[in-house]
């Protein structure tokens, strides 16, 4: 992979990162990517964690906690 590294939050979605950038596992063990850009799940619902699956949307993540629930 090359590139300057970039990482994008989706509204109510997943981070995107481009570019050069190696991910690592919780325990610290490199996670192999096959695409250039990956979508990574914030929600913590996804079967595929690292990664995003699109489980936000059924779950109604939202990445503002003030937009979340009847406020």
């Amino acid at each position: 992979m090359t590139g300057e590294a970039q990482i994008v939050a989706c509204i109510d979605g997943p981070l995107l990162v481009r570019g050069d950038v190696e991910l690592l596992s919780s325990t610290g063990e490199p996670v192999e990517r096959n695409r250039r850009t990956v979508a990574l799940c914030r929600c913590g619902v996804s079967m595929i964690k690292p990664f995003c699956d699109g489980s936000h949307k059924l779950v109604g993540f939202r990445s503002d906690p003030s937009e979340a629930g009847d406020s």
